[in-house]
Order: C-alpha cells, then structure tokens, then sequence
C-alpha cells in the first residue's frame, strides 16, 4: 500500500504572502498527521520563499511520522540537513525564475555534484531520494551513484493536454518506477497530482510513496485541512 507525504509549503506561501505569522505550516503538519499522513515535507529554498529555517528546526522537532526536506544540492542546504537531520533529503533542481520546480534533476550532467552530496548526507545518517523525470537513464544513475530512492516528477502526466499526450507521459512514469524498483530504489512520486490525477496510478504498485502538497492545501482552503488530507489518503489507500 503506497503512502501519501503531504508537503506543507504552501500553507508557508499564504503566510509570507502577507508577512505575517500565519497560517503555520508546522501546525498545518500536526493536523496531516492527525488525518493520517505518513510523512511531511518542506522545501528549504534558497530564496526562502515560502519555509523559513525556522519552521524546518519547529517540524523537526514535532513530526512524528517522517520529516523529509527537499533541498538543492548547495552547500549552505547541506550544512543545514546536517544540523537538522530530516528523516530524508529529496535532492531538487531550483532556480530564482521558477514558479515551482520545472522538471527533475539531470543528475547524469551534474553527476559529481549530485554523487558528493550523497556522500555527504550518508555520512551525517540521512537517507537520500533524487527527484527525476521520468527517464529510465536517469534512473539508473541514482543507482549507480548510490540513492537510496528516487522521486519521479509526475509533472509532464499532470499538465498533458490531450489523451495521448497524457498516455504517453504515464508509460514513461510506469517505465521509471519499474526500472527503479528493479534496481532496487525505492520510488517515490509527486509534482502536480491532485484528486482527479491520483486515481489513474491504481494498480501501479512499485510506488511506494506519493508527495503532494499543492492540491491539498488548495482544497484544506475550503473544507480544511484534516479532511482535505484525509480524502486524498483514503483515495491513495485504493489504489
């Protein structure tokens, strides 16, 4: 049965939007767990956009299922994992310009860096998943340079226009996770699912984990937090 990590950043974006002290995202964590999360995650970006240094040191300590900070492979965000310790580090691409992440990490061009920071987030006990396309050569380089999971970035499926489009982008999403789960990796996916999307990855079982913050935030905006998690956690649990 795969499980549902809800990312927490957006309840971050409603408070900086304003300057103000809330909505919390380490309480909008606290009710997810309640509801039946099984792991929280907060994106740490460079430009601080959203999530502070402060509310990944308060969900470090409150968490209670598995804390999992998706980061650059920078120094400055390698130093920081190494003080909080998350349960696990999504390595991610990221740039100023962006609305959110484009598209996954070309680790088979930025192979040194991306392998270094492994290296470095294994040392300090850390698990480390690598968010990718869906691309079976990029599989195979989380691999071979020692991830201990990857994330597939579900983006292409959740913004296809047409049918075959949308077809195709899944075949390669399938291709990926059973590439993975044959390497061994275990395979996270996220980027854009949302409650209508979620439903056509019944019977895909090499996944083990969905991620997914944006839809469920928008929707806790209207029937609140609690159910809006309970609701996608009950339609993943059929899967």
């Amino acid at each position: 049965m795969a499980g549902l990590a809800v990312n927490v950043d957006h309840i971050a974006t409603l408070r900086q939007a304003r300057g103000t002290d809330y909505p919390d995202p380490v309480a909008a964590a606290v009710l997810a767990e309640l509801a039946g999360a099984d792991g929280i995650v907060a994106h740490l970006r460079g430009d601080r956009r959203h999530i502070q240094d402060r509310d990944v040191k308060l969900l470090r300590q409150i968490v209670k299922t598995r804390l999992i900070l998706e980061m650059a492979a920078t120094k400055e965000m390698l130093h920081i994992a190494s003080e909080v310790l998350p349960d696990l580090v999504t390595l991610v691409p990221e740039t100023r310009e962006e609305i959110t992440t484009e598209g996954g990490l070309d680790i088979i061009a930025h192979e040194r860096t991306v392998k270094s920071a492994i290296t470095e987030l294994h040392a300090a006990g850390i698990a480390v998943s690598l968010f990718i396309d869906a691309d079976t050569s990029q599989v195979k380089k989380a691999a071979h340079i020692g991830a201990d999971m990857i994330e597939i970035h579900t983006g292409a499926f959740c913004d296809a226009k047409g049918g075959e489009e949308k077809d195709r982008a899944f075949a390669e999403i399938i291709e990926a996770a059973k590439t993975a789960a044959g390497l061994n990796l275990k395979v996270n996916a996220g980027h854009g699912l949302n409650y209508d999307s979620i439903k056509k990855f019944k019977g895909l079982k090499e996944i083990d984990e969905f991620s997914i913050g944006h839809s469920i935030v928008s929707r806790a905006a209207l029937v609140g937090m609690e159910r809006a998690v309970r609701e996608m956690a009950e339609l993943i649990r059929g899967l």
